[in-house]
């Protein structure tokens, strides 16, 4: 890694960029919060996690799924089709509660940080050993894999129903795809082997361009300085108001995506061979991100928690430097600051992404499945077949269980719970 240019390190952290940006935008859009104010917290929320974990952790953090439901509910109460007809007002204000609700969230972080610290890292390891975190690992990557796949092959075609049916010209640019990124993959050499993905995106870009795919609307009609909007400013100078409702909304979910905090840090670990649990500590990772979704919080942006699609992107490069995922934050920074540039990326067609997605996921199941192969498991064991099935089933079967009002426990969090009681009582030897 150190033989590597400057110049080359900017591009491998525009290809994580590449990587992240479609699901870091895609939460704001779907709540109601701003993009480009998104796209800012995500850069300045990896840089303090970085801050945070000493500079050890390739990690990119971005707009947390987890959190939809329950910020899209206290920001449009009345269920507005359009939340932009709402009074500015009116959204102002809902707003603030929002951010006071993300800023105690990461204030929840925090404090798990430091029972973590006190606790003792052994002891969290002990709760998840490979019978558990392979398994946790390998759902991680295969609950990915429907929005892989609906991208690459089946389109909405309808977005009042959100129907979806196959497209033959989506699948046509998905295959392509991924077959220049597994050639690209394996049979290049020297810096175009370290990106495969940013080759892909180009290529796949371009092919789309005559098949009529790519829609250049976005980049007319942006801005060259985004945050130069004054509806932006104000959203991000709104004062953020404590309120019972907007706390016990949405700081609640912390307590649960902790959960899938140690499982993205573990797989990130296994990927890179390096045990990040211990050396800086899940306790400083888990800070990282309670100080990065505070920001979030702070400046109106979605919380933030680290990101897989980042993952996978080192599973194909091999590249692990963590100033690659630095300069990939500033680069987002950039971008939240000018529109015509988040407006280009933002415009990448569908299937490009979704030929992209099948491998960075597939990447991600398939260390859970090096980490079971490492550890020597023997699944001629009941209880090794017991555990690992009903993580498997629960994690990818389960998208959401509900709990009170709005608020909703991920699958991936239930399986991981399940799988920890069943490694505490389930005896290993007989």
């Amino acid at each position: 890694m150190e033989n590597i240019s400057t110049t080359k390190k900017y591009v491998l952290g525009l290809q994580h960029v590449l990587a992240m940006f479609g699901a870091t935008v895609l939460v704001p859009f779907l709540t109601g919060l701003d993009p480009a104010i998104a796209l800012l917290a995500a850069g300045v929320g990896t840089l303090l996690f970085h801050l945070c974990a000493k500079g050890k952790v390739p990690v990119f953090l971005g707009s947390s799924f987890a959190f939809i439901g329950a910020i899209a509910y206290t920001l449009n109460p009345n269920g507005l089709e359009d939340i932009t007809k709402m009074p500015r007002a009116e959204y102002l204000d809902n707003l603030s509660v929002v951010k006071g609700g993300i800023i105690v969230a990461g204030l929840v972080y925090v404090v798990m940080a430091i029972i973590i610290y006190y606790v003792g890292v052994e002891k969290v390891k002990k709760l998840f050993p490979p019978i558990v975190t392979g398994p946790i690992i390998i759902v991680i990557g295969l609950r990915l894999c429907t929005v892989a796949t609906n991208n690459a092959f089946f389109p909405i075609v309808d977005f009042e129903t959100g129907a979806r049916a196959f497209d033959g010209t989506h699948t046509l640019v998905a295959t392509l795809v991924v077959l220049v990124m597994v050639v690209v993959s394996i049979f290049s050499k020297g810096f175009f082997k370290m990106v495969p993905i940013l080759i892909s995106v180009t290529i796949g870009y371009l092919i789309c361009i005559p098949l009529g795919l790519l829609n250049t609307t976005a980049i007319q009609e942006a801005s060259w300085f985004s945050l130069a909007d004054s509806n932006i400013t104000d959203q991000i100078f709104a004062l953020p108001s404590f309120t019972a409702s907007g706390i016990l909304a949405i700081a609640p979910i912390a307590l649960v995506v902790f959960i899938e905090h140690i499982g993205d840090i573990t797989t990130n670990g296994a990927v890179v061979g390096k045990d990040f649990l211990k050396d800086p500590g899940i306790h400083r990772t888990m800070l990282g991100d309670g100080v990065a979704t505070a920001f979030a919080g702070l400046v109106g942006a979605p919380a933030n928690t680290t990101y897989s699609e980042n993952t996978g992107v080192l599973a194909v490069t091999k590249v692990y430097d963590p100033a690659i995922l630095r300069i990939a934050a500033c680069i987002a920074i950039f971008l939240s600051m000018i529109g015509k540039f988040g407006a280009v990326i933002r415009t990448i067609p569908t299937p490009v992404m979704g030929g992209i997605s099948i491998i960075l996921f597939g990447m991600i199941a398939s260390v859970g499945v090096r980490i079971l192969i490492n550890a020597k498991l023997d699944f001629a064991h009941s209880r090794n077949l017991m555990i690992s099935a009903i993580i498997l089933v629960v994690g990818i079967g389960v998208e959401s269980f509900p709990l009170v009002d709005n608020l909703t426990i991920s699958g991936l969090a239930i399986a991981a719970l399940i799988g920890v009681i069943l490694n505490l009582v389930l005896p290993k030897e007989m």
